[in-house]
């Protein structure tokens, strides 16, 4: 059976949100007895990403830079708790409070990569503006079964000896504000559509019917669980009926055994009481035959035992002298055993020398290979470095191209290069010639002038690096064509 896609989005509760998605310990210790959904064992098979561009994984502390982001850019507090005001026709209007941080829950495969919901994120990010800044992938959680599955359940398995049904999901933790404005993003009923089915196409699932068309609410966890296990209990009962009309027909077979039983038992007794019958009328005649035959068989006894022993004698005579035999050649397949030895340990401690020496003959040359290697690239990045100090000094498009870099590798905020800054990445770029191998190999030489000159970081670099490979690989060109900024 498919599996199929679908996402739910709510407010993200920061209180509990990361200590049930990190598995936290003393979330684990406060859940007790209703763990029962999670599997602890299955746990190391959990993945979690975190976006590297917010300089840290706290969402209480994102929470209150949002909040003060809001009050720099609106002039207001955010409202953050659900309120009341009056409409025009003098009805009272529940108004819900921003929630700048939502939680989307979406269902997932087995196999699928941890790369597929971020690039599902990503173009979340992309078209809607919502900025994903954690995934957490969950593959211990699920329900246990009363017995094994069924014939088609292709998902359950066994984890030591109960049969558990997995309920693997993600969790993605979202940035729901436009932090230029200080407004938070509006997504209708077609954005929520449209979302839906991006999620099927990227992680290549069925699509799943929307709220409007089956008329069902989104269960959340617990109350999902409650709907598996009555639905578990509905299938407990049918089997605990057939196992019950098993148990009738299985009573009937033993009452008719037990008949059988107790005729075969009488019929035992029987045949018991005739066989001692036997063995004492047996035991009588054997009793009368020895007393008027016991001389006669004592003598011939004597005789038999006599002529026995003299054959022992020459038996055991012959052993003595085999055994002997056999000692000496024992003893002469030691020595030889102990020589074969003693050379083996010889070759041993030779090859153990040769091994020794050729391994630091090959260590030694490396080590030297290494020095010369590392001298070679200090020298070249030295004349990179030179390259591009004159290219700073004497070329206006490299110098623009390499302070845009650095611009955006500094600001906090701009995720992407806009449109000015990436007609001046490529016209640096064309210096260097309009095939593939020289414009990667320009951009690579844009990158380290930018990370000298700007000194950056290290979440500057992954930063500058990612993007001057976008612009280099094209992903730029459709925006630009089209005249959208790209902060």
């Amino acid at each position: 059976m498919a599996t199929i896609s679908s996402i739910h989005i709510k407010p993200c509760n920061i209180a509990s949100s990361e200590a049930h998605n990190r598995r936290t310990p003393e979330y684990l210790r406060n859940i007790g007895e209703s763990r029962i959904y999670i599997v602890p064992e299955l746990s190391s098979d959990n993945e979690q990403w975190i976006n590297p561009d917010f300089g840290h994984d706290d969402l209480r502390i994102h929470y209150d830079n949002i909040r003060r982001m809001v009050k720099e850019k609106t002039g207001r507090a955010m409202q953050e708790k659900e309120r009341e005001r009056k409409g025009r026709n003098g009805k009272i209007i529940k108004v819900a409070g921003c929630s700048p941080i939502r939680e989307g829950v979406l269902l997932i495969k087995s196999d699928t990569a941890l790369e597929d919901v971020r690039n599902f994120g990503e173009e979340c990010q992309r078209r809607w503006g919502i900025t994903p800044l954690q995934i957490f992938m969950h593959k211990d959680e699920g329900h246990w079964l009363s017995g094994k599955p069924d014939a088609d359940d292709r998902e359950s398995f066994r984890v030591g000896d109960r049969w558990f049904k997995p309920n693997y999901h993600a969790h993605i933790v979202f940035d729901w504000m436009n932090h230029e404005t200080g407004k938070s993003r509006k997504l209708n009923d077609e954005d929520m559509t449209q979302m839906q089915t991006l999620l099927s196409d990227i992680l290549s699932m069925q699509r799943g019917q929307s709220k409007a068309d089956t008329g069902k609410e989104h269960l959340e966890r617990n109350d999902y669980i409650i709907e598996k296990q009555k639905s578990e209990l509905q299938r407990i009962d049918a089997v605990r009926k057939y196992k019950e009309y098993q148990v009738e027909l299985a009573e009937q077979q033993v009452q008719d055994a037990e008949s059988r039983t107790q005729a075969l038992r009488d019929e035992a007794q029987e045949k018991e009481k005739q066989s001692k019958d036997l063995d004492r009328a047996i035991s009588d005649k054997r009793s009368k035959l020895n007393k008027e035959k016991g001389s006669q068989l004592l003598g011939a006894v004597a005789d038999w035992a006599t002529g026995k022993s003299k054959a022992l004698k020459g038996d055991i005579e012959d052993l003595k002298f085999e055994l002997a035999e056999a000692h000496e050649a024992i003893a002469e397949e030691r020595k030889r055993t102990q020589t074969m030895v003693d050379k083996l340990e010889d070759y041993k401690v030779q090859g153990v020398k040769q091994l020794d020496a050729a391994v630091r003959k090959i260590t030694s040359q490396k080590n030297e290979e290494i020095d010369r290697l590392k001298s070679r690239i200090s020298w070249q990045n030295h004349i990179i470095g030179c390259l591009g100090y004159l290219l700073l000094k004497t070329n206006d498009i490299f110098r623009k191209a390499v302070n845009g870099i650095i611009h955006l590798a500094k600001d906090y905020w701009q995720q992407r290069f806009d449109a000015e800054q990436v007609i001046e990445i490529k016209n640096a770029l064309n210096l260097f010639g309009d095939d593939k191998q020289s414009r990667q190999a320009a951009g690579d030489f844009l990158y380290f002038t930018a990370k000298q000159k700007g000194n950056f970081d290290s979440r500057e670099q992954i930063k500058a690096q990612r993007e001057i490979d976008n612009v280099v690989d094209g992903h730029y060109d459709h925006s630009i064509k089209r005249g959208i900024s790209m902060r």
